[in-house]
């Protein structure tokens, strides 16, 4: 588990490109590379990125904003390794909530952000394209 650096973002991209149908470009996570107030994680093993995640946070908040793990190795304590640490380091930062969105159907991911306290606080209508999909709004306190 390391910092995210420019170097990491073209194996970023083929993970993120695998694991969603509106992935995000090259420019997005070198905003959150280079953004003062942000967390961007990855997860490597033997010399590869395999997970990764980026959160932004101010005062007493934070959001998860992206979170991924290659499919060669989910299901196997990644994404979870990713969550600690990054909760590890929000709140070293002061953060107290920490937010997020998820599809509503993708209950797998819900399950998984349940293990961390996360409940649901609102529902965004249509705030997923390809497919339209409403997001739930999910909220722990850290």
């Amino acid at each position: 588990m390391r910092d995210m650096k420019e170097d990491d973002i073209p194996s970023i991209l083929e993970i993120e490109q695998i694991s969603f149908s509106t992935p995000w470009s090259r420019e997005s996570f070198l905003n959150e590379l280079y953004e003062k107030y942000a967390l961007s994680k990855v997860a490597v093993f033997e010399g590869n990125v395999i997970g990764y995640i980026c959160a932004d946070y101010q005062h007493h908040e934070a959001h998860i904003l992206n979170l991924a793990v290659h499919p060669d190795f989910r299901r196997r304590g990644v994404a979870t390794l990713l969550m600690h640490e990054a909760i590890r380091e929000l709140k070293k930062k002061g953060c107290v909530f920490l937010y997020l969105k998820v599809r509503a159907s993708n209950t797998d991911a819900q399950k998984f952000y349940e293990i961390f306290g996360f409940k649901v606080e609102s529902v965004r209508k249509k705030y997923y394209g390809d497919p339209d999909e409403d997001a739930l709004q999910l909220m722990a306190r850290l």
